[in-house]
């Protein structure tokens, strides 16, 4: 079974990692979901990372807001993807948390998504898992075809409207 780690930086990103979990759960990964910090508990970040291939685990999802290095840091000391979740903070509306992201050296790559953008951090790992584990391929390819029937049943709906004028 394909399994991911998903990391916050504080319990308080948890409302929006939440909509991770319950995607990653829908498609039939499992999770495990840990606080740690880049800059309280950086010794057990690094271990967590290091320890993370041998304990299973294939991608890593990193939700930190702020300074939002613990993507970083964890992807520093593994070779599995990590994919960035930054969290909106009320300074910056976010931003910082991106651009701590995506900035990241040459040789340490953090795959990042949207502020707040929890849904697409779990897309992203089942599509990373999908190479492995071709079901997981199957059910993407079925929810991409659910995303389309909805918008052409928004497309009918508005004809219908457009028709009434």
């Amino acid at each position: 079974m394909p399994k991911v780690a998903v990391i916050m930086g504080s319990k308080s990103d948890f409302p929006i990692v939440e909509e991770t979990i319950k995607t990653l759960k829908e498609f039939d990964v499992e999770v495990e979901a840990r606080v740690m910090s880049a800059h309280r508990t950086p010794d057990i970040s690094a271990k967590f990372a290091v320890d993370a291939k041998e304990e299973g685990f294939e991608v890593i999802i990193a939700a930190a807001g702020k300074a939002a290095h613990l993507p970083g840091v964890l992807a520093a000391y593994t070779t599995l993807p990590v994919i960035g979740l930054p969290i909106k903070s009320s300074m910056l509306d976010g931003l910082d948390s991106l651009l701590s992201m995506v900035q990241m050296p040459s040789g340490v790559p953090v795959a990042t998504v949207a502020i707040n953008g929890s849904k697409n951090a779990a897309l992203l790992a089942i599509q990373i898992l999908s190479i492995k584990y071709p079901h997981l391929s199957d059910r993407l390819n079925s929810y991409k075809r659910e995303m389309a029937e909805g918008v052409f049943s928004q497309d009918d709906e508005l004809q219908v409207e457009v028709s009434k004028l």
